[in-house]
């Protein structure tokens, strides 16, 4: 009688903890017109934003320093280009939306393509220099991945890249992840996919944005996790109960 009250004492308090650190319920069930009207709004060039942060390169010449194939026919200055080490700086965009250049100061950003910013510091730079060409990149862009691939940051060096190609950067479901149920939250929604058939990962394989949150729900293994999560009190049970027939047995 003892024993049963036990387990149905244990089994409580597995039920009690068991599902305590799962995240993020899903707002939105995988249904297409959702998943087409997201990935209608991701599939565009990353718009430049405030704390961005931006490298920056610029070359004369329409950029013929970097397709030129015989630079030691050039300007000797520029036959060890390859092998020199050249310092790469980051720029950061001001709350304000403005960034600050070299030697063309100041310029508005915010809202811009990096084509357009490309654009907009060539013109600049060309009061300086013969037909500059730039050539403007993303730093800090990124994804973050949790649940069960662990808690990891994704760069995002390409622009228009899926869920997919996240969660191969982030090494992949592993055997305690649950393919049919992979949250992906950006601002205040939360999208769930299901990539555990062909049909699923088709109308789930969404774009993501910077910024977006990708949770990989663990699967659930009640009992073990019940264990772990009273091991205290189960140890301490399965002490007093040896001592007490060990007692009984003693007399």
């Amino acid at each position: 009688m003892r024993l049963i009250c036990f387990f149905a004492f244990f089994l409580l308090a597995a039920c009690g903890s068991y599902k305590k650190n799962i995240m993020f319920k899903a707002t939105d069930r995988a249904q297409p017109e959702v998943f087409e009207r997201a990935a209608a709004a991701a599939e565009k060039n990353y718009l430049i934003q405030k704390n961005d942060l931006l490298t920056i390169n610029v070359f004369s010449n329409k950029g013929e320093r970097i397709i030129d194939p015989n630079p030691e026919l050039s300007n000797s200055n520029l036959a060890n280009v390859n092998t020199q080490q050249v310092q790469q700086f980051n720029y950061l965009v001001e709350l304000n939306g403005i960034v600050k250049f070299p030697v063309i100061g100041e310029i508005k950003v915010e809202g811009l393509t990096l084509r357009q910013a490309e654009e907009l510091t060539q013109k600049e730079y060309s009061k300086y220099f013969k037909e500059p060409f730039t050539v403007i990149n993303f730093v800090n862009k990124r994804v973050t991945v949790l649940g069960a691939p662990g808690g990891l940051v994704i760069p995002l060096t390409n622009q228009n890249v899926t869920v997919m190609e996240v969660l191969a950067l982030a090494r992949g479901l592993s055997n305690d992840a649950k393919a049919d149920n992979i949250k992906l939250i950006r601002h205040e929604r939360v999208y769930q996919l299901d990539f555990s058939t062909i049909e699923g990962y088709r109308k789930s394989n969404m774009l993501v944005e910077p910024g977006d949150i990708i949770y990989v729900e663990p699967i659930r293994r009640p009992l073990v996790e019940g264990l772990r999560d009273n091991f205290i009190v189960v140890s301490l049970v399965v002490s007093l109960t040896t001592l007490i027939v060990l007692i009984r047995t003693l007399k």
